[in-house]
């Protein structure tokens, strides 16, 4: 006997099919049709078996589902020991962590850069609730770094000593910070002089032609056209040669809208401008002749996204953001986009808003690579909250939708958008059938045939990958891998999600959303961008 533990209900059945059918694959279809003999008894007594046979069930398991049901209902938590392997068979690996650097850096996004880069890395951000986990005796990466004259600043709701200067923000104001200094980003590093201009043009969608829908006497952002234009703006040096009024969700005032000036081309009857030009926009980076409303400069603490606005939001003195900020982009500017953030737990609704806002100051300095986030490299992540989408609830996710939305989602539940977005086809991950987690879920999924994990609620303690991956090739029914998915139009960074439903929140540019009470559902674990 090893180490592995299994439901006794389960291990008496399959032992039972198995002797009679010889297969262990044509034995578990037999047991699957009627599963909830065992699933029943989850949670009573586990027994020991051996690894061969535990790998063998898992393995059982994974080959007949992936020929029934498809291999995207064979899913693994992230951090599962059986991650890769369910990954590499064209499984669906879940994340707890959001969805917004696949959105921004493009599906293949597998959490770079590596842990032992960090140290190479000449400025670091930690931002959030993961300062204490760079500071464990397996993760000496920051510290190294440090001797080699690298700067380290954390931001988030506690102060911690393992960094050269902290930016200690309110709980769930982390948002607010990243779009100030996204603001003294732009205003200074592609106004006031153009050192990544080169970049943006080549690797981003900053100079992608949107077009503009008129709504309420002004004009909203639609889809984008595929079209790149020869510059990022179409704000010439003399003043635009014509100009509309957009409006621009501000969370910051219950449903309120910015009202910001961006200058257009024609295109027939319809009105284009560019994505680095609603950005100015939306960021309120002002430039003469534009319609609208602006903020008078850093210090205006009315008009959103200021340094001074953050610092009634934030805590952190306004200060102190232009300095970081700064200090990003020349050190970018110089070491050529060695500039890493280390993204921690946010644990509020609204965080893939705060994400994407952070993410978007990587890409306007040329540090695409330098996010790290723990992933697993070259294989798409869905968020695991689709797990929960077979329980009805009463939320009404229209109430999420910013003030000129088109009322897609009015009246809807979150249970009947998770299945639709399934049923066209986004990447999202419908029920599992098997199910691999290194600690539990709750509420646990329904209807799983087979739930691997540490905890007594589980059927199985996970076998090694490695035995398991042996028996799935021994069985004769490995599926396939999956091959890399792909990435972003021309392999371009992403600052405009461009999707309808993405739109619906308001969300088509990186937005600040406060804390509060609300539908503890994040929008971007609706829809994922489709190239």
């Amino acid at each position: 006997m090893g180490g592995s533990q299994v439901n006794q209900a389960l291990v008496r059945l399959y032992f039972e099919v198995r002797d009679g059918l010889h297969d262990p694959v044509a034995a578990w279809a037999k047991l699957t049709g009627n599963s909830q003999q065992y699933a029943g008894t989850r949670g009573e007594r586990r027994v020991p078996l051996d690894d061969g046979t535990a790998a063998e069930i898992a393995a059982a398991a994974i080959v007949h589902t992936a020929a029934e049901h498809g291999r995207e209902r064979v899913a693994a938590l992230a951090t599962s020991p059986l991650a890769e392997l369910v990954g590499g068979l064209g499984g669906a690996v879940l994340t707890e962590h959001p969805c917004a650097p696949e959105q921004v850096l493009g599906r293949r996004f597998g959490g770079a850069p590596r842990a032992e880069e960090w140290a190479r890395a000449a400025y670091v951000l930690l931002w959030g609730e993961n300062n204490r986990l760079a500071r464990t005796a397996d993760t000496p990466w920051v510290i190294a770094g440090r001797y080699k004259g690298q700067k380290v600043v954390a931001i988030g709701t506690h102060p911690t000593r393992l960094s050269d200067e902290t930016l200690v923000v309110r709980p769930g104001t982390d948002g607010a910070l990243a779009m100030a200094m996204g603001h003294v980003l732009l205003k200074e590093f592609f106004l006031d002089r153009t050192p990544f201009d080169a970049h943006a043009a080549e690797f981003t969608d900053l100079p992608f032609l949107v077009r503009l829908r008129e709504r309420e006497g002004a004009y909203v952002p639609g889809e984008a056209t595929g079209q790149v234009c020869d510059r990022l703006s179409l704000y010439d040096r003399e003043g635009p040669d014509e100009a509309v009024e957009v409006l621009l969700p501000r969370f910051d005032d219950g449903p309120g809208v910015l009202r910001r000036g961006v200058p257009v081309l024609r295109d027939g009857d319809e009105l284009l401008t560019t994505v680095f030009d609603l950005l100015l926009a939306g960021y309120g980076v002002v430039r003469p002749g534009l319609p609208g409303r602006w903020p008078d400069g850093y210090g205006d603490r009315a008009e959103p996204y200021t340094p001074a606005w953050q610092e009634a939001c934030t805590g952190v003195p306004a200060s102190r953001a232009v300095k970081i900020a700064r200090e990003l982009g020349v050190t970018a500017e110089k070491t050529d986009g060695r500039c890493v953030i280390v993204p921690g737990r946010l644990d509020t609704p609204h965080a893939d808003t705060a994400y994407r806002a952070m993410l978007a100051l990587l890409v306007l300095t040329g540090c695409g690579g330098g996010w790290a986030q723990v992933g697993t490299a070259g294989i798409p992540l869905v968020p695991y909250l689709c797990l929960h989408a077979c329980g009805e609830d009463r939320s009404d996710v229209g109430a999420l939708s910013w003030a000129l939305a088109e009322g897609l989602f009015a009246r809807r539940t979150s249970r009947s958008v998770l299945l639709e977005a399934v049923r066209d086809g986004w990447p999202m991950a419908p029920p599992p059938r098997v199910l691999a987690l290194p600690r539990p879920i709750y509420p646990l999924p329904p209807d799983v045939d087979l739930l691997i994990g540490p905890d007594d609620h589980c059927d199985l303690a996970p076998p090694s990958p490695e035995l398991v991956g042996a028996a799935v090739a021994r069985l004769g029914g490995r599926p396939s891998p999956a091959g890399p998915a792909g990435r972003a139009v021309d392999g371009r960074m992403r600052l405009l999600v461009d999707h309808a439903w993405m739109r619906e929140f308001g969300e088509a540019l990186p937005v600040y959303r406060p804390p509060g009470l609300g539908v503890p559902l994040k929008p971007t674990q609706l829809v994922r961008n489709r190239r």
